[in-house]
């Protein structure tokens, strides 16, 4: 995508990028304020299926269905497809929030009140402490004292990037309410020094070498980022390390009924026995017209 007012810069663009385009034409001109909105757009965009998902999740905690089926449902419809409805703690990183954000100020600047957007950013925010309200739900608020196991701490797999991390309202939660944190990420656990290093309760944020060095000993597995090494742990050591076979996941990266017959206690994102689901929960209500 190019935004450019001048012919000559798109002829000379074009040149430069047809010996990697051959095959299809991937370069889209267009004027410069069209360009420049577009970006935004398609940030915010994606950003918004996340928070609709993020959103039904909740809806399927109350009524008890399992937001991992209606996502593979959703999903076979073509008009909609798989990216971007995958529930979990909210996004992060540096484009989506700050693309969003822009976006509403933009908007807001001519005059426009971009309400969906600020849902949107509002859903997300809300979502980055969904798993502290559950662990709060689950402990009846006595949290100070325990011991907590955090895998991943980057805003997504293959990164680094702490910026705007769920895992970030995460620890600085359960510091603030006196916990002590095991933490793992395969590769962000330096930026999560540089960043903590100086907080006032440093000491209680451990950083270890593995997945089962941070469960060792912890009342609770709470996951964050879905590494690809968390997706297929050893079970029977993770059972063993852990004080009790609690498993909160952000990133629903377990099946519900295996994690059952293997003896875990398993609260994840809108898989209908969180926090919220009751028995005689009342269905909903459907419109056939």
């Amino acid at each position: 995508m190019v935004g450019t007012d001048n012919p000559r810069t798109t002829e000379l663009i074009r040149a430069l990028y047809d010996p990697f385009t051959r095959s299809h034409d991937r370069l889209v001109v267009m004027d410069i304020r069209s360009a420049e909105l577009t970006k935004y757009a398609a940030n915010a965009m994606l950003a918004t299926k996340i928070s609709f998902m993020n959103e039904l999740a909740a809806v399927a905690e109350r009524v008890g269905a399992d937001i991992e089926k209606v996502r593979i449902g959703i999903g076979s419809d073509s008009r909609i497809g798989y990216s971007f409805i995958y529930p979990g703690i909210g996004y992060g990183g540096s484009c989506f929030p700050k693309d969003v954000k822009a976006l509403i100020r933009s908007a807001q600047e001519v005059g426009h009140d971009a309400e969906l957007l600020r849902s949107v950013e509002s859903v997300n925010e809300h979502q980055k402490s969904v798993l502290i309200d559950k662990l709060r739900h689950y402990f009846e608020d006595r949290l100070a004292g325990r011991t907590i196991a955090l895998w991943g701490m980057a805003f997504k797999p293959n990164t680094d990037d702490m910026r705007e991390a769920p895992s970030r309202v995460i620890i600085d939660t359960l510091l603030g309410e006196g916990a002590t944190i095991r933490a793992y990420d395969p590769v962000a656990t330096g930026e999560a020094q540089r960043l903590y290093g100086s907080h006032p309760k440093a000491a209680k944020l451990i950083f270890c070498r593995d997945a089962y060095e941070a469960a060792q000993g912890a009342a609770a597995l709470l996951i964050a980022t879905e590494w690809k090494e968390f997706r297929s742990p050893d079970y029977d050591r993770l059972k063993l390390l852990l004080t009790a076979p609690l498993v909160f996941d952000g990133r629903n990266l377990y099946d519900p009924g295996l994690m059952e017959r293997l003896g875990f206690e398993y609260i994840a994102i809108g898989r209908g026995r969180g926090i919220h689901a009751r028995q005689g929960t009342p269905g909903l209500a459907v419109d056939n017209a």
